[in-house]
């Protein structure tokens, strides 16, 4: 029988110390609170990661804006028959109003999936604002919340494609004339076509009558609409009205320069140049469901009663949806 070997009294065996450490080391890291992980501010370098591929985004960006250049420059880009430049809309002119749609007018936008992802669509908007930076403003709503980032092509008046720098930038922009050959070519395409039926009477009525939707003329719309099979979306405009407050307007100087109104408004033309800026109101913009128009017969573009009807409907959902957002609106300008 092998000698047992004799322990001390008061002395543990060396495993059993062992096991009573890695015990109590235990205990103590259960009891030890966790830190939270640690939150990396925004543009800092991660573990393992080199300062040159946290500045990559810049170089990209840098060599983006180079071959936009390049290819400006070479005549390397498309543009339409109506002369839309689809790449100088996207990288300049968004870019150039985005800041504006944002930050300064900070657009809230709604029901913006009524309008189909592809496919031809008429969009139906009430005017205001003395100057039309509410057509720009949709454009701009249009193409960054919608999820397939549709383009608006709005039908303008004739005095846009009269004015020199203005012609262009609409052309450019995608823009066309208000007719009714143009509107249909674009719907027929699968475009989103936008129109203000109310034209100037809207854009320039005076500051009591706002938010007070004017004729809408004889419904061509709805006649374009009919004959291309494009669903209807009507779309109330919150926010526009106060940008520029009417109080009158200079009709003999406006025939003078060949104006359909010479606005007068609190600031302008009292203060210059200073008076022809903005005041930063608070928008909504909410498009409403789609009524269509594909199960109508071919002949419905022709029946008056019907054009009638529908310009009325249309009209009278505008109408309806501005009152409702302006009973919900807390402030014009928060």
């Amino acid at each position: 029988m092998a000698d047992a070997k004799v322990i001390p009294f008061g002395e543990e065996p060396r495993s059993r110390r062992r096991a009573k450490r890695s015990a109590g080391a235990a205990r103590s890291a259960a009891l030890t609170p966790v830190p939270p992980p640690r939150q990396e501010e925004p543009g800092a370098t991660a573990p393992g990661e080199a300062p040159e591929e946290r500045g990559a985004s810049w170089e990209q960006r840098l060599a983006g804006g180079l071959n936009f250049l390049r290819r400006r420059l070479t005549g390397e880009y498309e543009v339409d028959d109506f002369g839309y430049d689809e790449e100088l809309t996207d990288q300049v002119m968004m870019s150039a109003l985005r800041p504006l749609y944002e930050k300064y007018f900070r657009v809230e936008v709604k029901g913006v999936e009524n309008i189909p992802d592809k496919g031809g669509a008429l969009i139906v908007a009430n005017h205001s604002g003395t100057l039309p930076l509410d057509g720009l403003m949709l454009q701009v709503a249009i193409h960054d919340q919608h999820p397939a980032g549709r383009h608006l092509r709005l039908l303008a008046a004739d005095l846009v494609f009269m004015l020199p720098v203005v012609n262009e930038l609409a052309r450019k922009a995608g823009h066309t004339l208000a007719c009714t050959e143009d509107a249909e070519r674009l719907l027929e395409r699968g475009e989103v076509v936008g129109v203000m039926p109310e034209g100037f009477k809207g854009v320039g009525k005076p500051f009591s009558d706002r938010y007070r939707l004017q004729r809408f003329g004889r419904g061509g719309f709805v006649s374009t609409a009919l004959k291309s099979g494009a669903p209807i979306v009507p779309c109330s405009i919150v926010g526009a009205e106060e940008i520029y407050p009417m109080i009158g307007n200079a009709r003999t100087l406006a025939r003078l320069l060949g104006f359909p109104y010479f606005p007068i408004t609190p600031t302008f033309p009292w203060l210059g140049p200073l008076g022809a800026v903005p005041l930063p109101t608070k928008w909504t913009i909410q498009f409403g469901e789609p009524i269509p128009t594909d199960g109508y017969p071919a002949e419905a573009a022709d029946d008056p009663m019907l054009m009638f009807n529908l310009t009325d409907q249309v009209r009278e959902t505008i109408q309806h949806t501005l009152y409702k957002l302006l009973v919900q609106r807390r402030s014009v300008f928060f």
